[in-house]
């Protein structure tokens, strides 16, 4: 198990949204607050060492988040999960967790349930559906390494694809990335 106390919570928001068309869609209004907002109220109470916002033009304030501007996101998601991991190395963290701002479902039930599951100093451990793994995804210090030596717009997903998979509701694991998505979202809400 990795204390919340000893991890990192990297919330990825630099992405560059291109199916989502011209607006910003973490900024699209979801239940009355904007979309990004909704993963980062639901990890409030979760009592990580420190928390960092990837950003890159996004107009949406992530109280309580450090901001590190992803310089290039157009070189593809790696590039933030780079910064993040740079991040935590800096803070000496035990781990690094990383979110996307664009899933708006995620819980503090589920991030637990991650930090729990990582009984060694090289764990991966993602969240699945039950079919595909996926972020939110919890990585040990001995995987850091790895992760600043990422490239493209994979990320870090063959790293996730090994590590071990904690299934939760696919509903939980929505991801935002056309407008129909959004309308999906909408609807079950």
């Amino acid at each position: 198990m990795v204390d919340a106390s000893r991890t990192l919570l990297a919330l990825l928001a630099a992405g560059r949204s291109e199916r989502f068309g011209p607006d910003d869609k973490l900024a699209a209004d979801f239940l009355g607050r904007p979309l990004a907002s909704h993963v980062a109220t639901a990890l409030e109470a979760v009592p990580f060492l420190t928390r960092v916002a990837i950003v890159s033009s996004t107009g949406v304030a992530f109280p309580g988040y450090r901001r590190i501007e992803n310089p290039a996101p157009d070189t593809g998601l790696s590039g933030s999960v780079r910064l993040a991991a740079q991040g935590a190395r800096d803070c000496g963290a035990a781990a690094l967790l990383i979110a996307l701002a664009d899933m708006p479902r995620v819980t503090a039930a589920q991030i637990l349930r991650l930090l729990d599951a990582a009984q060694t100093a090289d764990a991966v451990i993602a969240s699945s559906d039950g079919t595909r793994p996926s972020p939110p995804a919890l990585f040990a210090a001995g995987r850091f390494a790895e992760l600043l030596a990422l490239e493209g717009d994979h990320g870090a997903r063959a790293l996730i694809q090994g590590g071990v998979h904690i299934v939760t509701s696919p509903q939980e694991l929505i991801d935002i990335d056309t407008p129909e998505d959004l309308a999906r979202l909408r609807a079950l809400a």
